[in-house]
Order: structure tokens, then C-alpha cells, then sequence
């Protein structure tokens, strides 16, 4: 035990470096069990809205989402989600994709869906830029 005292104290930035590798590893995956949502990338996206009619809830402002969303999706502004939530109450026991432009306000939006007791609520990782890097369609169409 004293052979790794004294190499803990005359290599203690190996052991720094250790913690925060370790915390990167680890840390993630439990903030997102502690959060009450998970991230989705977009094809996997694209599967829960197949295979288990997921729905598509778009937070970004009016003019950002007349530029292009998913089909189908829902708008409901971020700002306007504590009012306008009731809207989603059918859809309580459906998985919800939310998404943003980057993927912040979504999680945002998604930790509050998740404290609103959705079942499943997905944030969309990357939001629409990584929607858009993977080749996936978007519309114009309301």
C-alpha cells in the first residue's frame, strides 16, 4: 500500500487524468438515466416513428420551422410548451421525439414532458442539423 502512496503522489496528473477519462465515460450515460429522457440519433429516430408511431415535437420558434421539419410533426415553441402541453395529452402513452435546431432546447423541452409524465420522451441529439447531415426529408407543408 505504501508503493502506491508514493506513486500516487509522484504521478498524481495520471491519476487526474484517469478521473476525468472515467468521467466522460461514465457520467453520460448516468445524467441521461437521471434526466428521465434519452437521446435518439436521427435514424434511430426514424425507427420509433415507424415501428412505434412515435411523435414528432418540433420546439424551435414559428420561423424556424416553416424553413423545413419533419412530416407530421407538431410545433409547439419551447416558451409555449408550459402553456400549450395540453395539446399533447393524447399522446401521453405514445413514445415523443422532440426536436430543436441543435438539440439544447429540446432537452430542455423533453425534461419537461418527462416531469409532465410522458411515457417515453426521446430527445433528438444534434436536433435538425444532424437530422439534415443523415439525408432525411423535411417539408414545408403544415
Amino acid at each position: 500500500m505504501e508503493q502506491f502512496t508514493q506513486f500516487f503522489l509522484h504521478h498524481w496528473e495520471l491519476f487526474l487524468v484517469l478521473a476525468v477519462i472515467l468521467g466522460m465515460l461514465f457520467g453520460e450515460p448516468l445524467l441521461r438515466s437521471t434526466r428521465g429522457y434519452q437521446g435518439v440519433g436521427p435514424l434511430e429516430a426514424t425507427g420509433l416513428i415507424s415501428h412505434q408511431n412515435a411523435l414528432v415535437l418540433d420546439v424551435r420558434e414559428e420561423n424556424e420551422f416553416k424553413e423545413g421539419h419533419v412530416l407530421n410533426s407538431i410545433h409547439i415553441p419551447v416558451g409555449k410548451l408550459s402553456d400549450r402541453g395540453k395539446e399533447l395529452e393524447k399522446y401521453r402513452e405514445r413514445p415523443v421525439i422532440v426536436v430543436c435546431q441543435s438539440g439544447n432546447r429540446s432537452g430542455r423541452a423533453s425534461s419537461l414532458l418527462h416531469k409532465q409524465g410522458f411515457a417515453s420522451v426521446y430527445n433528438l441529439d444534434g436536433g435538425l442539423v444532424a437530422w439534415r447531415s443523415a439525408n432525411l426529408p423535411l417539408t414545408q407543408k403544415r
